[in-house]
């Protein structure tokens, strides 16, 4: 097997246009860590001649002296490929993606299964997610969602309620990422920065790559939704609701039309993000009563 850090990226996009992947994997994604700071490597699998897999990394420095490279939900497999080549390829990429020692390498893994990084040793547990598959008929989709979320959904549909799509120039969503930091602070949670959208976006060099949807009542803004389209597949990046005036099904409206408008763009996997029925059951509620699968990933390897 051969490791190719010199792999490009009009061939990587083109594979994840056929393969479905995390967006932690997607090339733009690198490109918004480099800019906002950040140290990335990127790697190809090769055997036999054929390209069978990507890694993406991020790199840092902890302590000031270890090196940590870290390919989150990677490798991208391009290929059906068996356990030890498997094994032979965490081996191949921890001595040949030039990661200068002391230097410790993990991969967070995008499968399901413990067993997929058995050669290693596992130091973070596994990350749950809402996969939703858009392969589906959109009738399939909508029989689908539980009785509850659907009931929600057609209320919102019969009050007349639309959803807007909002402008993707930065100066249009700004009040978005602003309201998303402030959430954050104030509930206490972590997720990807909210800077890293507009970063995302300007790597992309296309605007498409994100959409907006937004519930107004006249001139008020009631909710809204972000998501970021990569390769085959986009990423539920964030929401906002204003719980005090926000009417019945506003966020499941605006969810049913994203699902829409994400089919008609060509996209065959929506990631609806983390759930955590402890701290966040009603957000969690939410996203599983969309139908979608939830998918617990194997964890951390080192």
């Amino acid at each position: 097997m051969r490791i190719d850090l010199d792999i490009g990226q009009p061939t990587w996009d083109l594979a994840l246009m056929a393969k479905p992947a995390a967006l932690q994997q997607d090339w733009s994604y690198g490109e918004a860590v480099k800019s906002l700071g950040g140290r990335v490597i990127r790697a190809g699998l090769v055997e036999d001649g054929t390209l069978i897999g990507l890694a993406q990394f991020t790199v840092r420095r902890i302590g000031g002296l270890v090196n940590m490279a870290l390919c989150t939900r990677g490798p991208v497999w391009l290929e059906d490929v068996g356990p030890a080549t498997k094994v032979q390829a965490f081996k191949a990429l921890k001595s040949g993606i030039g990661l200068s020692w002391p230097r410790n390498t993990l991969f967070s893994l995008d499968e399901t299964d413990p067993q997929a990084g058995r050669s290693m040793s596992r130091v973070v547990t596994g990350y749950s997610t809402v996969m939703l598959d858009l392969d589906q008929p959109l009738d399939s989709l909508r029989a689908g969602l539980e009785s509850k979320w659907r009931n929600n959904l057609t209320a919102a549909e019969k009050a007349g309620l639309s959803a807007t799509v909002n402008g993707t120039k930065l100066a249009q969503y700004r009040w978005l990422l602003t309201t998303e930091e402030g959430q954050r602070e104030t509930r206490g949670y972590k997720s990807t920065p909210a800077a890293l959208v507009p970063e995302f976006v300007a790597a992309k060099g296309d605007r498409d790559s994100l959409l907006v949807l937004r519930l107004d009542e006249g001139k008020q803004k009631r909710a809204a939704m972000l998501f970021v389209l990569h390769g085959a597949a986009a990423t539920y990046q964030m929401g906002w609701l204003d719980h005090a005036n926000a009417p019945r099904g506003a966020h499941n409206l605006l969810l049913w039309n994203a699902i829409e408008h994400l089919r008609s763009r060509g996209v065959r996997q929506l990631d609806l993000g983390g759930v955590n029925t402890t701290s966040g059951a009603g957000i969690a509620r939410f996203k599983i009563g969309t139908g979608g699968a939830v998918t617990t990933l194997a964890g951390t390897y080192l």
